[in-house]
């Protein structure tokens, strides 16, 4: 009698430009795993999200944009790393119920570390959703000085796009954004930096969390002021591959 199928997928919206399903397919093409199936599921309402649970088969799930924090009060549980952060990215079914898990802290941390130097004590963060959540906890963590910018700044190291200027941006070597700003199908668009963006230099690390298309407006703008650039296909493939632990039990901590 053939296995049972497994169930995994990814919520949120749009989900049409993710590569998550190609990721885990080749994966399991490649280590010969045929009872897995990955499923994308547009969701627009977080909520929406009870009427899959109550189908069968599930046994790991994803959560991007925007929902990272919205599906928080839907869970059974969730890591201490998850609960540090405040957003969820990953979903393990088990025995305890529903729970929450954030790999995107270690996607990026095992994504950025390799180009961290002395001289970046300091670093921006364009966004303040669920991925940035995740992103100030590592910097912090680390031991930068982060500051987060918004179109609605409000919170405690928050700031509005109109605060930021170049003179700041200069002494800010770090520069990450977490915004879907620039992701297909509208990769010319910039986040709203303005003038403040003449401030990256070489000594410039910036970071874009978007993997489609792998150089951004954002990228292609800090390369030809001297920066060293980062895209976030790294991120995808470590966070993925934690996520896989996660669902296959070796793995408890994120």
């Amino acid at each position: 009698m053939d296995d049972p199928i497994r169930r995994f997928g990814l919520i949120g919206h749009p989900v049409g430009h993710s590569w998550s399903q190609r990721h885990f397919e080749e994966k399991w093409q490649r280590e010969g795993i045929t009872d897995c199936v990955y499923e994308l599921h547009d969701l627009a309402q977080v909520e929406k999200v009870s009427a899959l649970w109550a189908e069968s088969g599930w046994k790991g799930m994803n959560v991007t944009v925007p929902h990272k924090q919205a599906i928080l009060p839907l869970l059974d549980g969730i890591s201490a790393t998850a609960h540090a952060i405040g957003a969820v990215n990953t979903i393990a079914f088990t025995e305890a119920g529903r729970i929450g898990h954030n790999t995107d802290a270690h996607g990026f941390r095992r994504a950025i570390a390799p180009y961290l130097k002395g001289h970046h004590h300091r670093a921006l963060i364009l966004g303040t959703g669920g991925s940035a959540l995740a992103v100030r906890h590592v910097l912090r963590d680390i031991g930068l000085e982060v500051t987060c910018a918004s179109r609605n700044p409000g919170a405690q190291g928050t700031v509005g796009y109109d605060a930021l200027s170049a003179v700041g941006i200069q002494h800010t070597p770090v520069i990450v954004n977490c915004t879907p700003v620039g992701m297909h199908p509208n990769t010319a668009d910039l986040p709203p930096l303005g003038g403040a963006i003449e401030g990256v230099g070489p000594d410039h690390l910036v970071m874009d969390l978007i993997y489609n298309p792998r150089e951004t407006a954002l990228l292609k703008r800090a390369s030809s002021l001297g920066a060293r650039t980062l895209d976030g296909s790294s991120m995808l493939i470590h966070q993925a591959e934690a996520a896989w632990d996660i669902w296959c039990g070796e793995e408890t901590t994120t």
